[in-house]
């Protein structure tokens, strides 16, 4: 009973899966004049391309610094060629790091092995300049070898190196920072502050007397030990927090590996509209022992408050204030002596605020001042703000270009370091560039010119920066400039002709114009090492709409594994950012409000159009479409709302309706309360719409996104009669399906744009299934 329960309670029953992947059988295909594909096939150009995907050279360069920026050594290689480079900043002159042909030498009557000055198989180099010698893993051992004697010692055997374990998870997006404990002692060091049954305590550190400051904390009111003690010791603030108990999702793991018989868990999952715990400030007076009355007038309805803040003097607590529906972000400060509460920041917009990615806020205290992001000007860029009045005393940075990240404060020089993009008219408007501008809006200085992507290292002194530079189509450049902004030399430029001397082709940039004209959108094409212009190819979009960022890659190496692998068994693959997307005007972004199931849609559609124009060799009677999470919900919406275009769509892990995906992403932009937009955006509602071939994917233990809206398409799909294909994964996560997923993707496109038969991989001897 238990079991049953558990699945009724997520809408996941046994018949309903069996029902479901029945469809996935032969009947859906079209198999007439199709070839057959063979594993080889696959293989073969699969192969081709693992064979040169190695062979390029200088592409992630490492930097190393001598001490007072004295110089920088690095390596560089080519396909028969390695070196280690040293470069002299004082005297402006290259040379070797040590002799390598006297290295080799040494090496080799040490470990009695033959060695190419060359090409060194030396791995983990460390240089000390002040021993004057280098230390490095060779042969499962490490050395060291002193340069001014040529003299080599063996020292230990080499340990394996961690791997990297860490995860990325998704945020819930309401960050309540986990304080460190110092911030329990005030700063005079006489009181500690700690909660228990509920109540706000001090404790005298001196006697160890305790004094309970509260006495109305409950259960549905508790008093946190998220404490903030002003500078002079007088007065406290504590976050209170309001608690409800949270949505539950339930999963079943079909499958453990340590048992025979399922498991079931559950975990904490808000969705849209749902009631949230809740954060206030409280301010107390320690002298008195007494709260002070804090009207919540200016932050009702909080959907996020943190950024706490005391100003010097104590005067005044300062912090950031998101309103449920992220429509109003407020700085609000609390005065200390009576509690009133005034606005210093006040930011509203009818659409939404970019809480999520585009907030910025930086404290000045020396000169009672903020830095603050907005885009009411229609782009994202800087504000500097009077503390104390609340009034804007400049803006910042201005123009039709987008501010990016603040990297560093110079609040000594009055000077702000950031990256932007769009700044540069003649360039791909998503490419990054660094640039740095005073407090007051003058003397902005680009640090980067170059028609390209940059990354920028500053040297430990901050006398140089090393500017690397890209494009997907251009390997990386790293140039070493002074600090201002002087070039000195090209110390490395990535080397990848041994890849297209074998026939491989980059990935080229793209651009056609919006559905109305008004904006550029970029893209990328990507084709196969075997391309022929005088065949025809489908073409697959892999699509990634979120209103969060943009996803088209801009600097080399953007070619992501699948999509070259998809691309080499006979498609035209592309990338595009339509509009919605994120890092270009307000109004581009914004477009997204309440209107997350346009993604972008009749952009990418028209972008394709205008790309076989130039290259009739795109077959756009053939169009074929993927994405995963919500990539997931848009490639399904391609075949709902555009399927007069969109031939097949392979959705995985999709939040196909709104309200029942994680509340951070989708309130962010579907706004709050949930209302009838909801609805309108939903892949569920809109099933019945469906045109073209579709499979779904969805792992049954996703904890990102619930598996339940994946089941819940499906429902509705089967009771509009509709055909489809479902591959549910036990015991995949938040994924695209793993290995099974992506070789079940290849043969769905093969036999529906190629219209072609896949390999009977159950035919297959297990060696030769594709990695």
């Amino acid at each position: 009973m238990f079991f049953r329960d558990i699945f009724k309670a997520t809408g996941i029953c046994f018949l309903l899966l069996i029902s479901l992947i029945s469809l996935a059988g032969p009947a859906n295909y079209c198999l007439a004049d199709g070839r057959q594909y063979t594993a080889a096939d696959y293989r073969k150009n699969l192969d081709f391309y693992n064979s040169i995907r190695d062979k390029a050279y200088n592409i992630n360069p490492e930097f190393h610094w001598l001490k007072d920026d004295a110089g920088v050594w690095y390596e560089i290689r080519s396909e028969n060629t390695r070196q280690f480079v040293l470069f002299n900043t004082t005297t402006s002159t290259e040379g070797e790091l040590f002799d390598h042909a006297a290295l080799a030498q040494t090496l080799a009557e040490a470990s009695g092995q033959t060695l190419d000055p060359n090409d060194l198989p030396i791995t983990r180099l460390q240089f000390d300049l002040e021993q004057n010698n280098i230390s490095f893993d060779f042969d499962q051992n490490r050395w060291e070898y002193t340069i001014s004697r040529n003299e080599i010692t063996k020292l230990k055997p080499t340990q394996p190196q961690p791997q990297d374990q860490q995860r990325r998870h998704w945020r819930n997006g309401r960050n309540h920072n986990q304080h460190p404990t110092d911030r329990h002692i005030s700063p005079d060091g006489k009181w500690k502050a700690f909660t228990k049954d509920y109540q706000l305590w001090l404790e005298d550190t001196a006697s160890g007397e305790q004094i309970a400051l509260t006495t109305d904390g409950t259960a549905q009111q508790q008093y946190s030990d998220d404490v903030h003690f002003s500078p002079d010791s007088l007065k406290l603030v504590c976050i209170t927090v309001k608690p409800v108990e949270e949505r539950q999702v339930h999963y079943i793991e079909s499958s453990p590996a340590d048992q025979l018989q399922p498991k079931h868990f559950t975990i904490n999952y808000v969705k849209p509209g749902d009631e949230i715990t809740t954060y206030y400030p409280t301010m107390f007076d320690l002298a008195s022992r007494s709260q002070l009355p804090v009207s919540t007038e200016l932050f009702a309805n909080p959907y996020n408050i943190d950024d706490f803040h005391w100003l010097d003097d104590s005067s005044e607590f300062l912090f950031y204030f998101n309103q449920r529906g992220h429509q109003v972000n407020r700085v609000l400060a609390i005065n200390s002596t009576d509690g009133t509460v005034r606005s210093v920041v006040e930011e509203k917009s009818e659409t939404f605020i970019v809480y999520s990615s585009k907030k910025y806020l930086q404290y000045l205290d020396d000169s009672s001042e903020l830095i603050w992001a907005s885009e009411r000007d229609g782009w994202n860029h800087l504000y500097l703000y009077d503390i104390k009045t609340g009034q804007v005393k400049n803006q910042v940075t201005s123009g039709n270009w987008v501010m990016r990240k603040v990297l560093w404060v110079d609040a000594t020089n009055k000077q702000i370091y950031f990256t932007a993009s769009g700044y540069y008219t003649d360039q791909d408007p998503y490419y990054i560039h660094y640039f740095r501008i005073n407090f007051d809006g003058t003397n902005l200085k680009a640090f980067t010119t170059a028609n390209g992507t940059h990354e920028l290292f500053w040297s430990p002194g901050r006398n140089y920066y090393i500017d690397k530079w890209s494009r997907i189509d251009l390997p990386p450049v790293c140039e070493l400039h002074k600090a201002d902004t002087t070039p000195i030399c090209t110390l490395t430029r990535g080397d990848v002709s041994a890849q297209f001397n074998a026939g491989w082709q980059a990935p080229e940039p793209f651009m056609a114009m919006s559905r109305d004209d008004k904006y550029e959108i970029w893209g990328v094409i990507y084709r196969p090492v075997n391309f022929n212009p005088s065949q025809k190819y489908p073409v697959i979009e892999d699509i990634y709409a979120g209103p969060h960022d943009n996803f088209v890659p801009k600097a080399w190496g953007g070619y992501a594994y699948w999509r070259q692998a998809l691309a080499e068994l006979g498609f035209i693959v592309v990338q595009i950012d339509g509009m919605g997307t994120s890092n270009r005007c307000r109004d581009f972004h914004h477009f997204a409000c309440k209107n997350v199931a346009d993604a972008g849609l009749p952009d990418r559609i028209k972008w394709i159009k205008a790309a076989a124009e130039k290259y009739p060799y795109m077959d756009i009677d053939n169009v074929g479409i993927f994405g995963t999470s919500a990539g997931g919900q848009s490639a399904l919406g391609a075949l709902l709302f555009h399927g007069d275009f969109y031939k097949a769509a392979v959705a995985s892990c999709g939040c196909h309706d709104n309200r029942m995906d994680k509340i951070w992403w989708n309130e962010q932009w579907m706004g709050y309360p949930v209302d009838d937009s909801y609805t309108t955006n939903s892949n569920v509602v809109n099933a019945g719409k469906l045109q073209g071939k579709l499979l779904l994917i969805v792992g049954e233990l996703d904890r990102n996104v619930d598996p339940a809206s994946t089941m819940q398409v499906a429902n509705a799909l089967i009771k509009a009669n509709k055909d489809f294909d479902l591959l549910v994964v036990p015991g995949m996560d938040h994924a695209s399906g793993g290995k099974f997923g992506e070789r079940k993707r290849r043969d769905f496109f093969i036999r529906h744009l190629r219209g072609d038969i896949p390999v009977d991989w159950n035919t297959v001897p297990a060696e030769q299934i594709l990695p």
